[in-house]
């Protein structure tokens, strides 16, 4: 599990659910017939389900159209904007909604999210503007485990309601920061490159700030990260007091693909990213109230007490 991600997990992180790795066709949806027994409802703005037969158990995801779209094929190339709302399959009951909200936009090349697989199954070679119903199952969804903070326990199917809105293909990512080069002010910790392009960071032995610092090392010229959007980037973590590496993407070969400014990552980081330019790299430095709070984060080593670093090369946002 990526360090940057919240550690408790609720219903308000529903929109990390549709971060979706999808393959070329839906192939491997199976018949609809586990939904039939769902019926639709309520103003077009505001669907309701109504479950006539309960629990909804699918050995595999399960895809049913409920309005057929006449757009474009979603593939996934494509960063998709729709609505959801979610439910779960053992007692009807709903979880979460977007309706009510702002569409979701989410990059279906991603490979992070705990539904990636069955949204994978369930959208791919879809139509825009279609409507559907897509059931899955534990194995393509939360595991064995379940979420019990989403309220989803170790048996229960995830039943979703989508509505496709649009698609398009974003850029591909930078392969490193690019841009002008940003005098920091003295006192910060320092970054240079190693021979092979790492950001190797020197932490000074002064005292941090009490509060969060973001400061570009790299201006880029890319176009504004805005929140809600899917951040790709390359990244190190290092705790203040001993320089010592929590967590970096260039020993772990894993970049960051996750959305940001919608409390998904760690305060701190929301912050900083939101607002800067695609190809920057920046410096943050976050006090453990922009970080991990009080029970800091054991597993990666970092206590209550303990004011952590990130270098972020800002490489797409979608």
């Amino acid at each position: 599990m990526r360090l940057f991600r919240l550690r408790v997990v609720s219903c308000a992180f529903i929109p990390l659910l549709f971060l979706a790795a999808c393959s070329s066709a839906n192939t491997d949806v199976k018949p609809a017939g586990a939904l039939d027994g769902i019926t639709v409802g309520g103003p077009a703005k505001a669907p309701t389900l109504l479950f006539k037969t309960k629990p909804v158990s699918v050995k595999d995801t399960t895809t049913k159209v409920i309005t057929a779209g006449k757009g474009a094929t979603v593939s996934k190339a494509n960063t998709v904007t729709f609505n959801y709302v979610v439910f779960n399959g053992k007692d009807g009951k709903q979880i979460a909604s977007s309706f009510d909200k702002k569409t979701q936009r989410v990059d279906l090349s991603s490979t992070n999210g705990v539904l990636s697989k069955g949204l994978s199954k369930g959208l791919t070679g879809q139509h825009l503007g279609s409507r559907l119903l897509v059931a899955i199952p534990p194995a393509d969804a939360f595991g064995p485990q379940g979420s019990p903070q989403a309220g989803f326990g170790p048996t229960d199917n995830v039943v979703f309601l989508i509505d496709l809105v649009s698609a398009a293909t974003p850029p591909k990512p930078l392969t490193k920061a690019t841009g002008d080069p940003v005098k920091p002010p003295a006192g910060l910790p320092t970054v240079k490159e190693d021979a092979k392009g790492v950001p190797v960071v020197t932490v000074p032995k002064t005292q941090p700030s009490a509060k969060l610092v973001v400061q570009p090392l790299i201006k880029g010229k890319g176009a504004v990260v805005e929140a809600g959007q899917e951040l790709t980037a390359a990244y190190t973590g290092l705790v203040y007091g001993t320089g010592k590496v929590f967590d970096s993407s260039y020993t772990s070969g894993n970049q960051l693909k996750r959305p940001v400014g919608v409390g998904q990552l760690v305060p701190g980081f929301d912050k900083g990213i939101v607002g800067q330019t695609v190809g920057s790299r920046v410096l943050l430095v976050l006090p453990p109230t922009e970080g991990y709070g009080k029970a800091g984060n054991p597993q990666a080593g970092i206590k209550g007490t303990d004011t952590i670093v990130f270098i972020v090369d800002i490489l797409a946002a979608s």
